[in-house]
């Protein structure tokens, strides 16, 4: 055993914990095969549990619109190895990341919407997920509301990030609304996708003080940097599988 980590929750009532520990070097250990016959110890005492390798980086999709700050970050991290994840492809409604994303030898879809196009346009995208046997889809700064049916088993396997301190400021401009409530904390938060508009549960957030000399353009060019890097420290959490699921919270190890 290389890691364990535990937290008990008196409000769920539920226990939670993470262990990490190296196999020993044999040629006829089965991933599969000891989930499968621990799982059926677990099931006896209504326990829910979940191995995974961690020397293979998780699939992943990555969805982005016009701004590219995070999807910039995401793709050098994950070109210098310290990001486990594994690109792809990068899907968008929007053409002006396809350099960079070809560029990197990324494959890109250029998956255009309007009010006509949106069911066709999410069951490509869909597609691309599954055909590619992705486990996890990253929102950087993907301005499309997904809906019921695309989110539809992929709880807990889609993160956002949303560029306001959530719960506050939800929906469009939110740099705008901040301004004009004279805030002086902005923040960015990553969460998990659901249903609900931006109420998924939360995986991390950060926030930077500003005063009245704040415009919203200021605002919004030092609300990138948070932006970049809440959404890259979520989803290194997950992809480390560091993260597991309390009903509308996390629990993050």
């Amino acid at each position: 055993m290389t890691e364990a980590s535990s937290f008990s929750d008196h409000d769920t009532k539920k226990f939670f914990s993470r262990i990490a520990f190296e196999k020993e070097d044999s040629s006829d250990f089965n991933l599969d095969a000891l989930q499968e016959e621990f799982q059926k110890e677990l099931n006896k005492f209504k326990i829910e549990g979940h191995f995974y390798d961690a020397e293979k980086p998780c699939k992943t999709i990555i969805a982005v619109s016009k701004e590219g700050h995070c999807l910039n970050d995401l793709i050098h991290r994950w070109k210098i190895g310290s990001l486990p994840i594994d690109i792809q492809a990068v899907v968008s409604n929007h053409e002006i990341s396809k350099d960079l994303v070809e560029w990197n030898k990324i494959p890109f879809h250029y998956l255009p919407v309007t009010s006509d196009t949106k069911q066709n346009q999410e069951k490509m995208f869909k597609n691309i997920y599954l055909e590619t046997g992705s486990e996890l889809i990253i929102l950087a700064r993907y301005m499309q509301i997904l809906s019921s049916e695309f989110i539809k088993g992929i709880e807990g396997k889609c993160i956002n990030i949303h560029h306001s301190f959530l719960p506050g400021f939800k929906g469009a401009k939110p740099y705008h609304q901040a301004h004009e409530r004279g805030v002086k904390i902005i923040g960015a938060t990553a969460h998990y996708v659901t249903a609900e508009l931006d109420e998924g549960p939360i995986i991390g957030q950060d926030v930077l003080r500003v005063d009245h000399n704040a415009s919203p353009e200021s605002m919004q060019e030092n609300g990138y940097d948070i932006e970049s890097t809440v959404l890259l420290r979520a989803v290194r959490m997950h992809s480390e599988r560091r993260v597991l699921l309390n009903g509308l919270k996390t629990i993050v190890f």
